[in-house]
């Protein structure tokens, strides 16, 4: 992975918990999997996490965000479109579809200080829209996975030390023991293609649209 300063400031920003894409409103299914009881500590939410990565959603988004990465890099926009279709096409419920177009959108529109097109139009799937604005800037492809994926797994600790609930010490101990996952699972995603896609996290997908049904609720997914 090579990455140089001024690409890792601009994905340190564009990934972190204050850029504008509201992240914190969505918990990915995991608030449904607390409420089942089926994650329901720190050793669990780390497995969640870690399945995501290597063989779930976080995975399918991790594909496409190199799909567009290329797409935009060679300034090839039907391969744009089509990586941004497979991209809703991925999203198995109605608030997992919800979730990474409203971030993308919103991201889009955030990023537009450093680019003012990223190849894409303002209905682009979250990691498609990152994908594109990381090839606009020309950051490595394996970097902008690694920020991806930490700034994902980050996300799911947050929720999870406010839904199980964990201390802050147990949250940084995760987020500690997921680095090589997200390493491997980046390094991986960078040499993927669309004939990658594919999951095997069912506990993960039953939760995500099974979450719409909660009476209350905290999170938007």
């Amino acid at each position: 992975m090579s990455i140089d300063r001024l690409a890792m400031l601009r994905l340190m920003t564009w990934l972190s918990p204050s850029f504008p894409v509201g992240a914190f409103s969505y918990s990915h299914g995991l608030e449904y999997a607390v409420h089942d009881e089926v994650v329901a500590s720190r050793g669990d939410l780390a497995e969640w996490i870690e399945d995501l990565i290597s063989v779930g959603s976080l995975w399918n988004d991790a594909v496409l965000l190199v799909e567009a990465w290329h797409a935009a890099a060679m300034g090839d926009f039907p391969r744009l479109r089509r990586a941004a279709e497979w991209g809703e096409a991925m999203a198995v419920s109605a608030e997992r579809h919800l979730e990474t177009m409203d971030q993308g959108r919103s991201f889009q529109g955030a990023v537009r200080p450093w680019t003012a097109s990223t190849g894409a139009d303002l209905s682009s799937p979250y990691p498609v829209a990152v994908g594109a604005a990381a090839a606009a800037m020309e950051i490595d492809r394996e970097a902008a996975c690694a920020a991806f994926l930490h700034a994902c797994a980050a996300n799911l600790v947050s929720a999870g030390i406010r839904l199980i609930p964990l201390g802050q010490s147990e949250g940084t101990a995760l987020m500690a023991s997921l680095e090589n996952q997200i390493i491997t699972g980046a390094r991986k995603a960078a040499r993927s293609s669309l004939a990658d896609l594919g999951s095997a996290s069912f506990a993960a997908d039953m939760a995500a649209m099974r979450h719409e049904a909660l009476a209350v609720r905290l999170f938007r997914s």
